[in-house]
């Protein structure tokens, strides 16, 4: 594997974004990966730059971004105030995958996480990817919760 890029998205990146999400089993089924690009897209994006809390990364080999996530650092009043980091959306380009890539990102993102002073990661997962249970697991989470969600569409 080549030199590895961690940045913050800009813009310009969003479609290939976009892209990563489609390039998913369950992202095929709910992502819209048509162009011009849903301006729900091109709305969450600027929302996310607009936000200090929120770091939308892409990852770069050889000038192509092949990975993808979002951090969100949350503070809070329980636990004494810890400041918690999330990490969702992370997606890798399904030509990279299985190369050690998904391990060089969560190092990456929890690097981040703690350079903002957050004393716990967390992070939500579809059951059904077993394969990314594993993987999850394999790096030290641990499935100490059941997390619920509420369509609102």
């Amino acid at each position: 594997m080549g030199e590895l890029i961690f940045r913050r998205a800009v813009r310009a990146d969003l479609e290939s974004v976009v892209d990563l999400l489609v390039d998913d089993v369950i992202g095929a089924q709910r992502e819209d990966g048509g162009r011009p690009l849903n301006a729900k897209y091109i709305a969450g994006f600027e929302a996310i730059a607009r936000d200090e809390n929120q770091f939308m990364a892409v990852v770069e080999l050889d000038g192509e971004i092949v990975g993808c996530l979002q951090l969100t650092f949350i503070p809070g009043i329980a636990r004494r105030g810890m400041w918690r980091g999330q990490i969702e959306g992370v997606r890798i380009k399904s030509s990279k995958r299985g190369g050690g890539l998904g391990h060089k990102m969560f190092d990456w993102a929890i690097e981040q996480c703690r350079a903002r002073d957050c004393e716990l990661v967390q992070l939500a997962m579809d059951k059904t990817r077993l394969d990314t249970l594993r993987f999850y697991e394999s790096l030290g989470f641990k499935a100490s919760h059941e997390g619920m969600k509420l369509d609102l569409v």
